[in-house]
């Protein structure tokens, strides 16, 4: 009977056990709710002079190989310093945010990309990610990759 319930009770659950490990795909857009949203606004839309827009611009960035490294980058150790970004100047500090999964860092930054409602939009795996937090650096490094970037690439 015991056995009989459980198995009854794992086919009603889709098999999620009672331990709480189960693991849903990572939804970017709550993801950007909880972890972005206070300072890049919910819309994605930044402050001027205090946190820069990543509407119509991560996009556009990570549309290249070397952009969507470093996209990755600035979630999985930080940026720190001045930084020019959709005509606004910026000084400040983006926290880090390796304590997120590599799922819940690729889904984040595909919603963010999609926030351009462009018809095609970069996606991120955690394959991605996982490759790129097997190298950290320090925010500031972070900040000279984006100058390097930039200097091949205008950034939005």
């Amino acid at each position: 009977m015991k056995k009989t319930v459980l198995a009854l009770l794992a086919a009603l659950t889709g098999g999620v056990g009672f331990s709480g490990a189960a693991h849903a795909a990572a939804d970017g857009a709550q993801l950007y709710a909880t972890h972005c949203a206070m300072c890049h606004q919910s819309s994605g839309d930044g402050v001027p002079g205090q946190f820069p827009p990543l509407k119509g611009r991560i996009d556009k960035i990570a549309a290249s190989p070397e952009g969507k490294i470093y996209v990755a980058h600035v979630l999985l150790n930080g940026l720190a310093g001045s930084l020019k970004a959709a005509g606004g100047s910026y000084m400040g500090y983006m926290p880090s945010m390796a304590s997120m999964s590599d799922e819940e860092i690729a889904a984040l930054l595909t919603y963010v990309s999609s926030l351009s409602g462009a018809a095609s939009t970069p996606t991120f795996s955690a394959d991605d990610i996982k490759k790129e937090r097997a190298t950290p650096l320090q925010p500031g490094v972070v900040l000279e990759e984006r100058e390097k970037l930039n200097a091949a690439h205008p950034l939005p």
